[in-house]
């Protein structure tokens, strides 16, 4: 069984997107700075699925190749799929993605689509990613979606791609919360030019 795990670019402050942040400005204010280490590195990463292409350091590249390696599906938020206009009908990691949603947006939906709508909460949008990963990782994008996981005990593992910057405002990672203390266990550090790859297991 694989895990269900989030991964995003954070400020030292604790933001994944700066102020502001909508279609026409998908990081917000600075949040750009926040995926700078996507290009500033020498080693040609493509993503998977994608004609997308990033210039990492080496040692980006092998935390990323090895853990996209691993996602077999991805859950996210409708507000962050319309944000990024549904990634042009290929999902980032190209595997089946599955958006937590109110309504169905019926003018996204097609024969052959990658996405599946799902209007009954991110536990069964979840429950149905594991069904399509089978024995790879189920990958949790967006901080609402990723903070509903973690207070509903269905996250496994926190990655995060920690950046030398303050943003000052924006978008939380960790927020709603709740009261009460989540333990982490830290289980590995990756050094690389312009981010700092964290990762932890949530201890339940």
């Amino acid at each position: 069984m694989g895990k269900v795990a989030t991964g995003l670019s954070m400020s030292l402050d604790g933001f994944v997107a700066g102020l502001n942040d909508g279609p026409g400005l998908p990081l917000g204010e600075g949040g750009e700075r926040l995926f700078a280490w996507y290009s500033g590195g020498d080693t040609e990463y493509r993503l998977a699925g994608t004609e997308m292409v990033f210039m990492v350091s080496p040692q980006s590249a092998e935390l990323l190749r090895e853990a996209h390696s691993k996602m077999g599906a991805f859950v996210t938020g409708r507000r962050t799929f319309e944000i990024a206009n549904g990634w042009g009908g290929s999902p980032p990691l190209g595997v089946p993605t599955f958006v937590v949603t109110h309504t169905v947006p019926q003018e996204r939906v097609y024969e052959g689509s990658p996405f599946a709508f799902v209007t009954d909460g991110v536990e069964s949008a979840v429950e149905q990613a594991k069904a399509v990963a089978d024995d790879k990782d189920v990958a949790v994008g967006a901080a609402s979606i990723a903070q509903q996981c973690i207070t509903t005990g269905l996250l496994d593992e926190i990655h995060v791609d920690l950046v030398p910057v303050l943003l000052g405002g924006g978008v939380r990672l960790f927020d709603h919360l709740g009261t009460g203390p989540i333990e982490l266990q830290h289980t590995r550090v990756v050094e690389a030019p312009g981010v700092i790859h964290l990762t932890f297991c949530v201890v339940r």
